[in-house]
This record gives structure tokens, C-alpha cells and sequence, in this order.
């Protein structure tokens, strides 16, 4: 007898990895071939994951690319015209659109989760992989880590936020030194101009995941709420960045984690509270 699931067709192997360790930070992983070229797959799976993570309450969040490479950038053959008679002919501009439009919202909805994140660098982040970071709440590398916006080398600029948010993190001038010259520079100098929070001494994740597992503990709807008037204010000016503060500090009153937090200092003193 032959066995019925000998020729089943097997399942594809995800591109985002997704697990939740026992210190309950959830770990997104890019698995997509050497280098994680971010395809349009892989950003539409993406999506699907932090969608999952957001449904879900998700605590704290960390994405690696694996011990070797964070994400080499996009997966320029996509932008190439398909089925066409030249090869090397660059695809319609309806198309550079769509791939656009799946960096845009993958990294916009990353970036919008309402907890703590961290991108935990080990090897390259250039192009897309350093946007992919740069929609991180923080930033932790190893010493092999290496950062870049090169598309500038292929003329062509940034589209996942090289322009954006990578001038908010570190300031116009740095920003445009970086995307004008398209040069990569180590995790030393990222540290030194505010691109990473940490340069781990040995791998990013386990550094990553000692901090995630500290918020984690946290008081997870207040660390929202923060999240919301820090984000938010930069969107604006700075008193309607402080309207949005003093809402959002209104509102932290009326949570649970005020509830505990403010009984434990009270009755006990500071730094003893342990929230749910």
C-alpha cells in the first residue's frame, strides 16, 4: 500500500517567521532566502504578521533577519518589466507603484503597533532592511552590523521611509549625507549619529530580547498611550504635541496599569509594581 500523503503537496516554508518567547515577546524573523530581499511576498506576509500581533495585544515585538543578514533591501529583479523582450527594461511605473504601496503600508502598520519594538541588526540592513529598521521603535546591532540608503547608487531614491523617517531619527543633514552619497556606514558611526540605540558585543537578538522582555513586564496600556503622544506629537507642532500629551496623560489615569501602579507606589514605595 501506498501511503496518501507521500504525494500531498507539501506547505511552502513562511518568509516572516513568527514565535513567542516565554518572556512573552513575540520574535518576527525574515527567512527569505540569503540576503531576505524584501519582495512584495515577504512585505505582504509581513503585514499579515504585525495584523496578527496587533489583534492580538502583543506586549513587546522584535524583528530579526537571523544571526547572519538583517534584509539587503528590495528585490530589485521585481521592479524589472515581465514577459517583455528586454530583460533589463525597467517595469511599468503602475507596478513600481504596487511595490511602493506594499513597503508603505507593511512598514506603516509596524511601525503603528501599540508596543515597544526593536530590530535586532545582525549583519546588513541597507535600502529597504534599513527602512525596515528605521519603523522600529528602537534599533539594537551587532558589531557586524552595516546600514545604508544606496539607491542612490542605481538612480533611483528611498521609498520605504530613507527620507522620512531616517531625517527624523538622525537630522536632515546626516540623513542626506546618507541617501545623496548612498555610502553604508558601521554600527559604530550608526550609534554615534542616533541610527541604533546599542551596539550588543556579541549578537543583536540577545540583547534585543533582554530589553523587549523588560517591557514587556511593562504596563502594557500606558506604554501605548506613550507610544501615541511620542508619535503623534512629532506629526505636529509642539503645542499640539502637548494637547496630544495632555490627553493622552488624562487617559492613562483611567487604565488598569494606573490602577496597580499607583496603589503599588503608594503602599509601597516606587519601582515595585507588577502589572498584568
Amino acid at each position: 500500500m501506498t501511503d496518501p500523503s507521500a504525494d500531498a503537496p507539501t506547505e511552502p516554508a513562511p518568509l516572516v517567521r513568527h514565535e513567542r518567547t516565554d518572556d512573552g515577546v513575540d520574535v518576527v524573523t525574515l527567512q527569505h532566502g540569503k540576503v531576505n530581499a524584501l519582495s512584495v511576498e515577504v512585505l505582504a506576509e509581513l503585514r499579515s504578521v504585525v495584523g496578527e500581533l496587533a489583534a492580538a495585544g502583543a506586549r513587546a515585538v522584535v524583528v530579526s533577519g537571523g544571526p547572519k543578514v538583517f534584509a539587503a533591501g528590495a528585490d530589485i529583479t521585481q521592479f524589472a518589466e515581465r514577459g517583455g523582450e528586454e530583460p533589463f527594461e525597467i517595469a511599468p511605473s503602475d507596478r513600481v507603484a504596487e511595490i511602493g504601496a506594499g513597503f508603505l503600508h507593511a512598514l506603516n502598520d509596524l511601525a503603528a503597533l501599540p508596543c515597544p519594538t526593536i530590530a535586532a541588526i545582525d549583519g546588513v540592513a541597507l535600502g529597504g532592511g534599513c527602512e525596515l529598521a528605521l519603523a522600529c521603535d528602537f534599533r539594537v546591532a551587532s558589531t557586524r552590523a552595516r546600514f545604508g540608503q544606496p539607491e542612490i547608487l542605481l538612480g533611483i531614491i528611498p521609498g520605504g521611509g530613507g527620507t522620512q523617517r531616517l531625517a527624523r531619527l538622525v537630522g536632515p543633514a546626516r540623513a542626506k549625507d546618507l541617501v545623496f552619497t548612498g555610502r553604508t556606514i558601521d554600527a559604530e558611526e550608526a550609534l554615534a549619529i542616533g541610527l541604533v540605540d546599542a551596539v550588543a558585543p556579541e549578537d543583536a537578538l540577545s540583547l534585543a530580547l533582554e530589553r523587549a522582555g523588560a517591557f514587556a513586564r511593562g504596563p502594557r496600556e500606558a506604554l501605548a498611550l506613550a507610544k501615541v503622544a511620542v508619535d503623534g506629537g512629532l506629526e505636529g507642532s509642539l503645542d499640539e504635541g502637548l494637547v496630544l500629551e495632555q490627553r493622552r496623560f488624562v487617559d492613562s489615569f483611567g487604565t488598569a496599569d494606573a490602577q496597580v501602579g499607583v496603589r503599588s507606589f503608594l503602599r509601597d514605595g516606587p519601582g515595585k509594581a507588577e502589572f498584568a
